[in-house]
């Protein structure tokens, strides 16, 4: 019988990735990450006086806060397996600081794959080894398909519109071997009927959308909370410079962003570059926003003996249908990306994933778009996220 370490957030996918397990005769062990992130507290960054407590709403959905915790316990209980929290505060406060460094540097951080990259499945084979586990698991929407290598592949998940392999694409290729993903090959509709039929109460509880660490979704908020007052206003300005007004902080803003500039012209404007140096947030067309290239680094490959250069897709976000494109290696970590079509929306600080059809063959940060003519240093916190996860 197989052990496996099985992540427990107490969301709907986690939960049924559970009942997925047992039904396999798998001895599971449940194990909650507190991050701390979305508890009460109390901010003194030893500036002038502490900020006011702020406390998350009720109704807003994370993925390790109390109440998430005790969902994953009851589900635990009622699948009568194993289940430990352990605190990750400490651990997590790295997350915390990566995010708000980057936005003061004037990049788009992603959060959440950094959190997967090096706290969600660094941490959890880490505590699997403790146990004496053979693997690890997770809610991931996302598939392992032995392809007759040392290691499996890394895929897209069945349902399409909850893909999560974007987001995994960092994790250490020596660690495929050991993490199952149970809900890959099911659709959210048939994973929530599933948690219904096992009399989970989580069978209808809504996904998380925000970040944790930002239940409100004031990421500027956030920021002065965790660093304390800083001065981030400055001008907008067009692609030549030319003065357009003037802004409250370049934290508000992010590469693409149409909405709440806070100043109005005759036609759509785009946030198409954010420089921190200078305070000013560059404004631009819709043809303006567009990129034919990016540069990306720190990459991690998820399969062995590529082409070069390689004809793949590029994913530059989340919700981003993969683009043709061209893959040149620099150097062993970094590679310029060179797409059949221009881009919009291609942000320094967001990951860049390749696909070759539902494979992920690897993936990156964006250092910069092509058309910036420069690329971005890496500051020496994102240095200490580029360490690769253990290997087993």
């Amino acid at each position: 019988m197989s052990r496996i370490v099985l992540a427990m957030s107490g969301g709907v996918d986690s939960s049924a990735a559970a009942v997925l397990l047992k039904e396999q005769g798998c001895d599971v062990i449940g194990l909650f990450m507190r991050s701390g992130a979305t508890d009460d507290y109390a901010c003194h960054t030893g500036i002038g006086p502490a900020l006011p407590i702020v406390t998350a709403k009720a109704n807003k959905q994370g993925c390790c806060s109390a109440s998430d915790a005790a969902d994953a316990r009851r589900v635990a209980d009622l699948l009568d397996i194993p289940f430990h929290s352990l605190n990750f505060e400490n651990a997590f406060g790295r997350i915390k600081d990566y995010f708000a460094d980057e936005y003061l540097a004037g990049r788009t951080p992603n959060p959440c794959v950094m959190c997967n990259n090096w706290l969600k499945f660094g941490k959890l084979w880490d505590f699997a080894r403790q146990v004496g586990a053979d693997a690890i698991a997770t809610g991931h929407y996302a598939r392992l398909r032995d392809i007759g290598e040392d290691q499996p592949a890394l895929v897209r998940g069945l349902d399409p519109g909850k893909d999560q392999s974007y987001v995994l694409a960092g994790i250490s290729r020596d660690l495929l071997g050991r993490i199952q993903f149970p809900v890959g090959n099911y659709t959210k509709p048939e994973i929530r009927e599933l948690a219904a039929r096992a009399g989970l109460r989580v069978a209808t509880k809504p996904d998380s959308q925000e970040i944790c660490f930002v239940p409100d979704n004031d990421y500027a908020g956030f920021l002065r909370r965790h660093r304390g007052e800083f001065e981030t206003a400055g001008e907008f300005v067009d692609p030549a410079g030319r003065v357009l007004g003037r802004h409250a902080g370049y934290e508000h803003f992010t590469i693409g962003q149409r909405r709440g500039l806070g100043i109005t012209f005759g036609e759509p404007r785009f946030v198409i570059r954010i420089d921190a140096e200078s305070k000013r947030v560059v404004l631009g067309t819709k043809e303006d926003l567009a990129c034919e290239s990016l540069v990306a680094d720190r990459v991690n490959w998820l399969a062995p003996d590529l082409p070069e250069p390689m004809r793949c897709l590029a994913q530059i976000r989340y919700q981003h249908t993969a683009a043709p494109c061209t893959v040149t290696r620099e150097d062993a970590e970094r590679v310029r990306v060179t797409f059949d079509e221009r881009q919009s929306g291609v942000a320094p600080g967001q990951a860049v994933v390749f696909y070759a059809h539902d494979r992920v063959l690897g993936g990156g940060w964006i250092a910069a778009s092509g058309d910036a003519g420069r690329s971005l240093a890496v500051t020496p916190r994102e240095e200490a996220f580029a360490e690769k996860t253990e290997s087993p």
